[in-house]
């Protein structure tokens, strides 16, 4: 009875296996679509956040519409730097102080912890599709080399019937990592240029935030105003 039921197991492992692969690339597809809309979300939140906050400054750099964000939010923080940088600029300096508390108040958007570790979780599982692929063959040979419920052993035409259902298995393990690879190889170039502009807002926030509370502390009608 034991043999029997492992066969009848392993034949039903191995008859689903392929369909759970397109399943799970199905899945797979929609978590880098939602990880799209999160990157644009997120970039949006940035260069709008950024915008208010240099809004006022003498020379604030806006670039055309056909520019991306990414290339607007260092434009942004370009214009910060300037205004940190030179002692002269202090009324900007104190446009930029008056608005440092708005920008700590929409700060969520640099949580970039939730963001990462879902695309990682997706970058790397795509290494598990060839894998799987190999298993559901694997599993289909095993199947086929079990006797049946009956104790018959199977012919050697049933045994290249499951090889042939497991390669569909394999196939589609390939297919899937080759399509989620080409994908994954569009948007990572963008999704770590996100991450990298998080990092220099980080930092440039945090040097206005220093220099910036210095100007009050010296300057009593300016810190009069924060």
């Amino acid at each position: 009875m034991i043999p029997g039921l492992n066969a009848d197991l392993l034949n039903r492992v191995s008859s689903i296996s392929t369909h759970v692969i397109v399943s799970a690339f199905a899945i797979h597809l929609f978590v880098f679509f939602l990880l799209w809309i999160w990157y644009r979300r997120d970039l949006r939140s940035i260069a709008s956040s950024l915008f208010d906050f240099t809004k006022g400054i003498r020379n604030q750099s806006l670039l055309d519409g056909n520019a991306h964000l990414s290339d607007q939010i260092d434009a942004f923080l370009a214009d910060v730097r300037d205004v940190l940088d030179d002692d002269t600029r202090a009324a900007d300096r104190r446009q930029l102080l008056l608005r440092m508390q708005f920008l700590d108040e929409r700060k969520s958007y640099l949580n970039s912890m939730a963001f990462e570790t879902v695309y990682n979780i997706a970058r790397v599982m795509i290494e598990a599709y060839p894998v799987a692929g190999v298993l559901g063959t694997v599993l289909a040979i095993g199947a086929a080399l079990q006797p049946d419920v009956a104790g018959k052993v199977v012919t050697v035409n049933q045994i290249i019937a499951r090889f042939g259902e497991g390669i569909w298995a394999t196939f589609a393990g390939l297919i899937a990592a080759i399509i989620l690879m080409f994908l994954n190889s569009v948007l990572e170039p963008s999704f770590d240029r996100l991450a990298e502009n998080r990092r220099t807002v980080r930092e440039v926030i945090a040097r206005a935030k220093r220099e910036l509370a210095l100007v009050a502390a010296n300057d009593p009608a300016g810190g009069g105003h924060a």
